[in-house]
């Protein structure tokens, strides 16, 4: 007996619901000539920094059927991960890490992935259909999908905001060969708020819905490899891998709920980690610290670099032999960012490793020393 479109939907709705997904919605396999422009114009104005992956593969993203012409539907699915603590009050406590919300337990990509190999298998079984299951790791548009298919709209922070479940939802697609009836699109609810643009310690957002990733804490924490431009370290605070301010403070966050889904409930050790434990970490401890973590794509280096900003910023003189004693690192992005940490709290400190500075053949470490002594 044939299935009607709407039928079809419900199934896959309930079958969503069954999996762990909370947010579910449809859209046709096409995205407006308006949302290519904006990420024309977005590159262009070279505001993703070092992500060259968005670049290399932008016209697949700009068009679902550019990445798979066979494609009629998209279905987007959301998980909730709303934590259970206030994000922003770990920023008071200074001489402890702030962790990004989504970052403080599984891996959200491998979580989610298995749940839409698990829907999208049964969509292809009962129907006929082919399916390919994204999330976040190809040339797919997530947020802007996601409006059209109903789930939330793109708020000023350019992320996507849910009357259900505030800002905290990750995403999946899965793309099909069913031509589905599309859902209605969500319209934009932000009103005349900017509390997520004037939050913003590092003035991110050059205007509402635009973001310049090179300034974002986000991109600075994980993404970028060098050091932490000079300008933006008293901006990042404690924040040693990622930032939630925008997020944390919208107030449809009213409505948010605890994450249902264990996976993304926070591991205890990582709410406020003591950065003196951090700043100890060798590659294998990082290793072991953060296996299944998104935060071990970053690597070790990069991370005690942050922690090192985060030690520099803290007010707190007894965490000065932390950074002295990474002076002798390795790593030169790591040496680098202890120049810059012991000079905020012990400079003296600093003097009495003259035999350094003059021995130190790194341009970029010379570069810091001399910067502050």
């Amino acid at each position: 007996m044939a299935v009607n479109d709407s039928e079809l939907k419900a199934r896959i709705r309930e079958a969503a619901a069954e999996i762990g997904f909370d947010s579910v919605g449809f859209a046709s396999a096409g995205l407006p000539a308006t949302i290519k422009d904006r990420l024309r114009r977005f590159l262009a104005l070279g505001r993703h920094g070092e992500m060259g992956w968005l670049e290399a593969r932008a016209d697949q993203r700009a068009h679902p059927q550019t990445l798979w012409p066979d494609a009629r539907s998209v279905i987007m699915l959301g998980v909730n991960y709303g934590p259970d603590h206030d994000p922003l009050a770990a920023l008071e406590h200074k001489s402890q890490g702030v962790i990004s919300v989504y970052a403080q337990n599984r891996d959200y990509h491998d979580v989610i992935k298995k749940k839409l190999k698990r829907l999208a298998r049964q969509i292809a079984e009962e129907n006929n259909a082919d399916v390919k299951v994204f999330v976040d790791t190809a040339p797919v548009m997530e947020k802007p999908l996601g409006e059209r298919a109903g789930i939330g709209w793109q708020g000023k922070h350019t992320n996507l905001v849910s009357r259900e479940f505030g800002s905290w939802l990750f995403l999946g697609a899965i793309y099909t060969t069913l031509d589905l009836e599309p859902d209605a699109g969500e319209r934009d609810h932000c009103g005349s708020c900017r509390n997520c643009l004037d939050v913003c310690p590092t003035d991110a957002f050059p205007a509402a819905y635009q973001l310049d990733a090179q300034r974002c804490i986000s991109y600075l924490t994980i993404e970028h490899p060098g050091p932490i431009p000079l300008e933006f370290r008293k901006a990042m605070g404690n924040r040693i891998y990622g930032c939630d301010d925008c997020l944390a403070v919208c107030p449809w966050n009213k409505f948010a709920s605890n994450a249902r889904e264990a996976a993304f409930h926070a591991r205890e050790d990582l709410k406020s980690p003591a950065l003196e434990d951090l700043a100890a970490l060798d590659d294998a401890a990082f290793r072991k610290l953060f296996s299944g973590s998104p935060i071990k794509r970053t690597g070790r280096n990069r991370f005690v670099r942050n922690v090192l900003i985060a030690i520099g910023n803290s007010g707190d003189k007894t965490l000065a032999a932390s950074a002295e004693a990474l002076l002798v690192d390795e790593s030169p992005l790591v040496r680098g960012a202890a120049v810059w940490a012991l000079a905020q709290l012990s400079p003296d400190n600093l003097k009495k490793h003259g035999t350094f500075a003059a021995s130190e053949t790194d341009e970029g470490v010379r570069a810091e020393w001399w910067a502050v002594t």
